[in-house]
């Protein structure tokens, strides 16, 4: 699963410039690192899981995280002042509840999930967010059924189960991982829906930055404890890179990306990458990982893809 993207309507809420148009080269090559840089978010977050425990890992890079986004901030807020919405003191509650189901909770479970299952099923079963995030909205009111949005969320649920009954052993899955995944993908769905709201009210920036940084603040005291009782002669480079990578590049460079490119092209474009982000997570952890997902894995994993496509698609 990819780091915690902003939500709402990200477009319409960053303060906007007017800069030339960048070329289609750059926008598009843009997307394509953002691309490599979510995907690889499983691949990093498996290297810290091996080596550090769980419950540490989310820690470490929660803290890090708000530890960089506060300064990113409060530079585009003096950069440009007076067109980010303001907050009193009596929304801060609000938009510190949203970063600990956001970033706390669902986080900690990503980075669980990852323990116990495969990148591939870890990131297919992640690709369900968005027909969560449709279920969530229909509840609510805020989107209605349609024949066609069921029809897409039953074949991605039939896609899930060929997952699971093909399941292969030449890779390190579990039944118990790949709950744990759909747990965090369900949080991040509630994540959305709730935060939508807010993000139309503060700003997305603002929304993510109470995320982190909230998050970073509850989850300081549990860091500090890991790294006291952390076995520094079994952890590695690799590891700590590992942390670093997840708290930097797919919080923060990958957000900053998405939302350049909202600003020139359609959103529906700039989200489509995300049903690329399985297939690229799947390759990675073949080459660096020599994951084997198997045949039943590339059946059911196009049925998932295709499933949430037909959910989604306007």
């Amino acid at each position: 699963m990819k780091s915690v993207a902003p939500v709402g309507d990200r477009a319409s809420s960053e303060p906007c410039a007017s800069p030339p148009r960048p070329s289609r080269f750059r926008l598009y090559g843009l997307l394509g690192l953002m691309l490599l840089i979510w995907s690889a978010n499983y691949i990093f977050a498996k290297f810290a899981v091996r080596e550090i425990p769980a419950g540490s890992v989310l820690c470490f890079r929660t803290v890090l995280s708000g530890l960089f986004m506060w300064p990113l901030y409060l530079y585009v807020e003096r950069r440009h002042a007076g067109r980010l919405k303001g907050f009193a003191a009596k929304d801060v509650p609000r938009l510190v509840a949203v970063g600990v189901l956001g970033i706390v909770c669902n986080q900690m479970l990503f980075v669980v999930a990852l323990s116990k299952t495969s990148v591939a099923h870890a990131a297919i079963v992640g690709s369900l967010s968005p027909v969560l995030v449709l279920l969530g909205s229909a509840g609510l009111g805020q989107e209605r059924l349609t024949s066609r949005k069921i029809a897409g969320m039953l074949a991605a649920a039939g896609g899930v189960a060929i997952i699971q009954l093909g399941r292969s052993a030449s890779g390190p899955t579990t039944w118990l991982g790949d709950l744990i995944m759909l747990c965090s993908a369900s949080l991040f769905a509630a994540f959305t829906v709730l935060g939508k709201g807010l993000a139309a009210e503060f700003g997305t920036l603002t929304v993510n930055a109470f995320a982190f940084v909230g998050g970073a603040l509850l989850s300081l005291p549990f860091a500090l404890l890991g790294l006291a009782h952390l076995d520094y002669r079994h952890t590695s480079l690799v590891a700590w890179s590992g942390v670093l990578y997840m708290a930097i590049f797919p919080s923060l460079i990958g957000y900053i990306i998405y939302a350049y490119a909202l600003r020139y092209l359609p959103a529906t474009r700039v989200s489509s990458v995300s049903y690329l982000q399985p297939i690229c997570a799947t390759v990675l952890a073949v080459v660096l990982l020599h994951e084997l997902p198997g045949a039943a894995f590339a059946a059911g994993a196009a049925v998932v893809l295709g499933g949430v496509w037909v959910a989604q698609v306007r």
